[in-house]
This record gives structure tokens, C-alpha cells and sequence, in this order.
């Protein structure tokens, strides 16, 4: 029987066809049946027919493979060419927005929980990536164990411990004297930790402690909330000045992840103890509802809660009348094609055949589609949740609907000047009748969450966001123009003119802040810290070559921040600042190595006293460091401490809010692999990691944890030793680092060391110089690589010019 592959309308038919073929030819034309698939798919692709059509019908949907690139390029590809003008048309003649929002993540231990959402108990069937329809339970629990190697399966946070105290109290005058006697002792065991607490009198005047506290503290010290982290806290209240006055022994009795946990926890003793609940604040928690503010909006940015992120809850929704099953084939495709690779399952609910009651948040009026998607593909990549990409996602999501005769639309908030989305973490549900009704977790959430829900105007204040806003409200005007229909004049008309009012209103509240002559007001303060830097370059005669290059990489991050809060019409201006700072660092590097060079050409006549007269304390403390660890021990921990400090400024910008947050997370990334990478020297054998370890803590712990990491490793895993753990163990066994040790109280013997220690890096560095000198003359350069004899005529001069340059300050100030 001859398959015509052309008689089917959409890919996922045709595939399915030619797959059902095959299997009904048998093992020996099995071979034969899928390369003429493969041949016919490919003739198919290459004459743009393979996808033009519609999934009609409700039919399995089979997993794409080798077909994947063409049409997924093809439709990002249509998806961008779609003009603004045609979109913000059809929104105006009635297209619904496409809608495809993330719910929540989850890690694979909640795979199930979330199964059982989507599938209302297991009472909804769910289709997974290849079209197969899972109705039982049994098939839904099955899913776990077949998705498990797609799993990261990351430990989630211990956020909040369950504890119990006892103390042994004398009596007290009064109950506010106890509640003050119970505060002192939790206090001195806690730190600045939040916690909740109720309390107990037993008949022989002892007092029982109960309650829920934070783990993590505010310099980042996370406890266990085991045995483990009850004996740290009570080694602490024994030392403390609370211990004095009265007994107490503390224990955990369990800890949990988030802040549902924490509400959870606390509500709990609330009802316990008939709301006779305090905090570390001595406030009164008198009901469960209070006792869920406290851990909502006081204590959730206390916990830096973190959860593994193994799988993803999707959700597609359409408006109220929308056909289901023209819907359902789209959200079908939309998966198909954006997610092909990954396994995933998903579920229609719509008011028909919800099980679940309207007061339980079931028979939404509008009808949508649940899909649990692995956040990892068979071929080990992951999904990656960029604004850029959630964008791409309702582009196709709306291609797929219009091509089930649904009329959507892929829309940005920037066109309609909308007020940001609140996110699940900014609010709580209190009702799910209907629509959900939430309350925010603090002022700035409630006020977000009424912004959205009211419909309020809100522009954003980037100025590429405002560039865009300004193109949309040009789109809005060309719309109004050349339609013929009153009514989508009207609407234009109406969006043109609330972009326009949020366009005047924003610019008016930033006009205040702007310095037209001076690039405005962050300009010039970036400028300020950029001319503060570049001027602590000028005494380079005596700096180091890692001193040099730390101020190096603080003028580069010092332009960054200033081209950041450039606008448009002054980039001239910028680029003419940041030349002239650029040439400054230069000009003082090579005044710098002219120095090296000069001082190297003068130990070798034996005049090493001249060179080692200027040295600072920086250099002493470097020389010092070398002499004790060695330079290749002190060179390689220098190199990662850089970064570390590097990386700690930049997050103290963001905590500061003089970056946005959106590559904070990347900065504290690349925070945690440069720290990772010292405490791996460290384990390694590099001394002069951990001599700087014992002043930074949090370098110390991670060190510790590497250690326990490497002490839990296989014996022949702890064989195969690095070559550069030999190399650095064989410079701390250098018998000459040794000496150095030795002689440093001997004068003479020391002179005649820190001699032959300059000849041999004289060598070094001369070694270096002569191969940059071959490099850059072969490149037509030779101004920096010249030998040091050929510089000491530029060098006098520039030190002539920068005298004389100290001398006209000088006078300036006398004048």
C-alpha cells in the first residue's frame, strides 16, 4: 500500500502515518520504509509544505526528531517578520492576546504532586509528548521513575526550624519579665535570626519554649535544624551573658523548605496556644492570620530559599468562548514545536469537564491548558526563562492558534502602556472563587498587585523600554489612519493617546534629574569616580604588577558604569572620556614597565638598594608572602582573590541599586565558582589561600566544605593528584624558600638572597620581554618590548614632565 504523504495537512500527521507503515511492513522492509520517509519529509521541507497546514482534529500528537530545526527556524522565523503594525491591527479588530505564563518549578520529588494537579486527582486524562493519552494513576505514578534521568534531584533549602526549649527559671514579678527572661536566652542562641515563640509553665516553676525560627542569618550562616545545629546554638547560649542568669537546653524537632512550610508551622502554634504567640520583636501573634503576614511579608526575604528546578508548570489560557478543541490542537502544536526533546504532559480544563468546584478554583470561566515540562532534554540541554524567550514562546503560541482559526495575537505591555505583572512571591491567594483574589506581601507588592488588577497606566522607565513605547504609539497612529472602521479608530485612537499621556508623565518626572550640559546628574557622578580612579594611577613607580592590574580592571568597570547611564546624543562624548581614560592607563603602564626595566638594568651593575628604596608597604607585604608560600603559590591565590573581590564589589553595587538586578544572579555565579576555585587551591596544597582564608569567613567555609567533599571521595579518586598541586607542593619544599626564612634576620645574608633572587627574575622577565619584543615587531610594534637601554631617554622625559606637572599643582594651590 503506497502512503501519500502530501493528503495530510500538518507535519505530526504525516510523521505518524509514515511510522504506522513502516511498522506494518515487517523487520525486512522496516530499513527501506524509513528512508523513503526520510527522503519524501526532506523534499517536503525543502518546498515549504511540511508545515503550512493545521493539526485539525484531536488526534495524538507524535514526537518531532530529525524535522525539528527546519520548521522551528521557520517559525521563529515567521514570528519575528510579523510587523507591529499587523499585530496591534488585529488586536484592535478583536485578537485575543496569546497568554503562556510559568506557574511555578518544581523539583523531581514534587513531580507527582504536580501531576496530580494537572490531572484533577488523576480524573482528567493527560497527553504526554508522543500523543499518548494517560488516564490512570497508575500510569501518572509510573511517570516519576521514567522522567528520574532528567533530574538534577538538588537538595531544597532548610529555610525554617521547629524548636523546643527548656528552662530552668526562678520566679518571676510579672508575664511580660518571662516573656523579656525567654527573649534574652533565644536571642543569645539565635543571633539576629526572626523567630515566633509560645511558652509553656510547668508546675515545678520550669518554663517549655516552642517555636519556629529562621535558619539563615543575616551574614548568610545557615543551620541545619538537626542535633547538629541544637548543639551549636547551645555551645552559644553557654557562653553568653544569658547563661548566667538562668539554665536552657535547646533541641530541633524538624525543619522544612519555604515559606508554606514556615505559615504552615506557625499557624500551628498559634492554635495550639490559643494565640499567646510572640516574635523576636515581642509583637503578639493573636491569630492565624497574622501568624501568616509574619512569615509572608517579614520573614521571607530573611530565607533565600532555594529549590531544585527539575521540572516546570506551564500554563496556556485563551478567553471565555474560545472553541476547546481548536485551543486544545494549538496548545498541542505550541508544545510540539517549542519544547520537542523534553518530555512533558498536559491537560485541558475548561468549565465542561472540570471535576473540580468553582469554590476549590475549578470551572474557570476561561479555558486553558496545564503542561509539566523537564526543564532538561534527552540531549542534556536546558530551557532557558528570559523575558526575550517568553516572548518567542507567545509569538508561537499565537501562530499555532491562528492557524486553527483562533484569532490571537502575540502582545507586549510596552504597547499598551500596562502595569507590570505581580509575581506568585509578591502575593497569597485569599479567595479562588471565580477569579483568584490575592493579597500582597508588603506595601510595594500590594500596591503592584492593585496597579495590575485596576488597570493602571504604568510606562517603564528604561530607555530602550521608552523607544519602544514611542514606536508602538507611531504604530497606533498609522492604525488609526488608514482604517476605515470607526470602531478600530476609535480603539487606536484611545491607545495612542493614554501611550502618549504615560510618555509626557514620564518624561516630566525625569526632567529634574537631567543636566543637559553634563550628561545629568549619574553622569557626573559616574564621571567623579571615574577621574578619582584614574588619578590613583599616578604614583605607578612603585606599584606592583597585580596592584597595577586591580586598578586596571576598576578603571574598565568604572567606564562600564558610566556607558551604562549614557543616552544617545552624548555617546560622542562618552567615547571621547573613555579614549582619554584608556590612554592614561596605558601611558602609566608603560611608565610602569620602564621602571621595571630601569631598576632590572640597575641590579645587574648591583645597584638593587635604589630599586628596593621605594618599595611601599603593598610590595613588602607581596615580597613577604613570596618568601613565606612562593611566587607561584602567591601568584596563582592573588589571581582568584582578584575575582573574588571583584565579584563582591559588584554585588554590593547591585545591593546598593546602582545596577539592576537582572545579571545578579549571574555575578553571584560567578561569586561562587571563584571561591569554589580558591578553596579547591587551598585542598590543593596553596598556603597563601588559606593564611587569607583566616580572615574571611566565608572563604573558610568553603574550604571546609571542599575539604569534606575531597575526605568523602574514592582513595583512587585522591591518587590523581593535579600536576599543579605537585608543582606548588615542590615551591613549598624549594629549599631556597627555606633560606629565605632563615636569613631574613641576617643582614648580609639576606642582601646577597634578595640579590640573587632580583638576578634570577631579571632573567625571567627578560626572557618574557625579549619574546613580546619578537611578537609585536613582526606586527609592525616595538614601542613597549624595546629593551630597558633603549626607554631610559622616554623615561627622563616623562619623569621631567610629570615633575614638572607636580610642581604647577603645587603653585596653583599656593596661589
Amino acid at each position: 500500500m503506497e502512503i501519500f504523504f502530501g493528503a495530510f495537512t500538518s507535519e505530526w500527521e504525516q510523521r505518524r502515518a509514515a511510522l504506522l507503515h513502516e511498522a506494518s511492513l515487517g523487520p525486512k522492509r522496516r530499513s527501506s520504509a524509513e528512508d523513503e520517509m526520510k527522503r519524501r519529509l526532506k523534499a517536503m521541507a525543502e518546498l515549504g509544505g511540511g508545515g503550512a497546514g493545521s493539526g485539525g482534529g484531536s488526534q495524538p500528537k507524535m514526537r518531532r526528531t530529525a524535522a525539528k530545526p527546519i520548521f522551528a527556524a521557520e517559525t521563529r522565523a515567521a514570528a519575528v517578520s510579523r510587523p507591529i503594525e499587523a499585530r496591534l491591527a488585529a488586536v484592535a479588530q478583536g485578537s485575543q492576546p496569546a497568554v503562556v505564563k510559568m506557574a511555578s518549578y518544581g523539583a523531581g520529588a514534587r513531580v507527582g504532586a504536580m501531576l496530580n494537579y494537572v490531572s484533577r486527582g488523576g480524573e482528567l486524562a493527560v497527553e504526554n509528548e508522543n500523543g499518548e493519552r494517560i488516564s490512570s494513576r497508575e500510569d501518572l505514578a509510573r511517570l516519576r521513575g521514567d522522567w528520574n534521568h532528567l533530574f538534577q534531584n538538588r537538595v531544597e533549602s532548610r529555610d525554617i526550624g521547629s524548636f523546643t526549649v527548656e528552662i530552668a527559671t526562678a520566679a518571676v514579678s510579672s508575664d511580660e519579665a518571662m516573656h523579656e527572661q525567654v527573649r534574652n536566652s533565644l536571642t543569645s542562641a539565635f543571633g539576629d535570626r526572626r523567630y515566633a515563640y509560645a511558652v509553656t509553665r510547668q508546675a515545678d516553676g520550669k518554663l517549655t519554649v516552642q517555636g519556629a525560627v529562621v535558619l539563615r542569618s543575616g551574614q548568610g550562616e545557615r543551620l541545619t535544624g538537626d542535633d547538629k545545629a541544637a548543639g551549636i546554638i547551645q555551645a552559644r547560649h553557654d557562653a553568653s551573658a544569658a547563661a548566667q542568669d538562668v539554665a536552657a537546653r535547646f533541641s530541633f524537632r524538624g525543619y522544612g523548605n519555604g515559606v508554606e512550610y514556615g505559615a504552615s508551622k506557625l499557624r500551628s502554634l498559634v492554635e495550639r496556644h490559643d494565640g499567646n504567640v510572640r516574635d523576636d520583636r515581642s509583637q503578639v501573634i493573636g491569630d492565624e492570620e497574622l501568624a501568616g503576614d509574619l512569615v509572608q511579608r517579614e520573614w521571607r526575604g530573611d530565607l533565600h530559599s532555594r529549590k531544585g528546578r527539575d521540572v516546570m508548570h506551564l500554563i496556556m489560557s485563551a478567553r471565555a468562548g474560545t472553541n476547546v478543541e481548536a485551543f486544545e490542537n494549538a496548545a498541542r502544536d505550541f508544545l510540539a514545536e517549542q519544547f520537542a526533546g523534553h518530555r512533558y504532559v498536559f491537560a485541558m480544563h475548561d468549565p465542561a469537564n472540570d471535576p473540580k468546584e468553582k469554590g476549590e478554583g475549578g470551572k474557570r470561566p476561561h479555558v486553558h491548558a496545564h503542561a509539566i515540562i523537564t526543564m532538561r532534554s534527552e540531549s542534556g540541554d536546558r530551557i532557558e526563562t528570559t523575558p526575550q524567550v517568553f516572548r518567542e514562546w507567545r509569538a508561537t503560541m499565537a501562530q499555532m492558534a491562528r492557524a486553527q482559526g483562533i484569532a490571537m495575537e502575540m502582545t507586549d505591555r510596552r504597547e499598551f502602556a500596562s502595569p507590570p505583572a505581580f509575581t506568585r512571591n509578591q502575593v497569597r491567594p485569599v479567595s479562588r472563587e471565580g477569579r483568584t483574589e490575592h493579597v500582597g506581601t508588603s506595601e510595594a507588592a500590594q500596591g503592584r498587585y492593585d496597579a495590575k488588577r485596576g488597570g493602571r497606566r504604568s510606562l517603564a522607565k528604561a530607555e530602550r523600554s521608552r523607544e519602544y513605547a514611542i514606536k508602538a504609539t507611531q504604530s497606533w497612529q498609522k492604525i488609526a489612519l488608514a482604517s476605515g472602521d470607526q470602531r478600530i479608530v476609535a480603539y487606536a485612537e484611545q491607545q495612542r493617546d493614554q501611550l502618549t499621556a504615560s510618555l509626557s508623565a514620564g518624561q516630566a518626572e525625569a526632567t529634574p534629574n537631567v543636566v543637559h550640559a553634563d550628561f545629568g546628574s549619574k553622569f557626573r557622578a559616574n564621571l567623579v569616580t571615574l577621574q578619582k580612579l584614574v588619578l590613583e594611577g599616578q604614583d605607578v613607580r612603585e606599584t606592583s604588577r597585580a596592584e597595577f592590574e586591580t586598578y586596571e580592571k576598576q578603571v574598565e568597570k568604572a567606564l562600564f558604569k558610566l556607558e551604562r547611564s549614557v543616552g544617545p546624543d552624548d555617546r560622542n562624548d562618552f567615547d571621547e572620556v573613555a579614549n582619554l581614560a584608556r590612554d592614561h592607563v596605558n601611558q602609566r603602564r608603560e611608565l610602569l614597565e620602564l621602571h621595571k626595566q630601569r631598576d632590572e638594568a640597575m641590579a645587574g651593575q648591583g645597584r638593587d638598594e635604589q630599586r628596593s628604596a621605594g618599595r611601599d608597604d603593598a610590595t613588602e607585604q607581596w615580597n613577604a608572602a613570596v618568601v613565606k608560600h612562593g611566587e607561584a603559590v602567591v601568584e596563582a591565590g592573588n589571581h582568584v582573590m582578584i575575582d573574588i573581590e571583584h565579584y563582591r564589589e559588584g554585588l554590593d553595587r547591585f545591593e546598593a541599586g546602582e545596577f539592576s538586578s537582572g545579571d545578579k544572579d549571574a555575578m553571584q555565579d560567578g561569586l561562587n565558582q571563584a571561591v569554589e576555585r580558591a578553596a579547591q587551591l587551598a585542598i590543593e596544597g596553596n598556603t597563601y589561600i588559606g593564611e587569607v582564608a583566616e580572615r574571611d569567613p566565608d572563604l573558610m567555609r568553603a574550604i571546609e566544605e571542599a575539604g569534606k567533599k575531597d575526605a568523602a571521595r574514592p582513595e583512587e579518586e585522591k591518587d590523581k593528584t593535579p600536576a599543579n598541586v605537585d608543582a606548588t607542593a615542590e615551591q613549598q619544599r624549594d629549599p631556597r624558600h627555606e633560606d629565605a626564612e632563615r636569613l631574613t634576620n641576617e643582614p648580609d645574608a639576606r642582601e646577597a638572597h634578595e640579590l640573587a633572587s632580583t638576578v634570577d627574575a631579571t632573567n625571567r622577565l627578560q626572557d618574557r620581554v625579549n619574546k613580546e619584543r619578537e611578537a609585536t615587531q613582526r606586527g609592525g610594534e616595538t614601542t613597549r618590548t624595546d629593551p630597558a637601554q633603549q626607554h631610559i631617554p622616554r623615561l627622563e622625559e616623562l619623569e621631567r614632565d610629570e615633575i614638572e606637572r607636580k610642581e604647577r599643582d603645587r603653585d596653583d594651590r599656593e596661589r
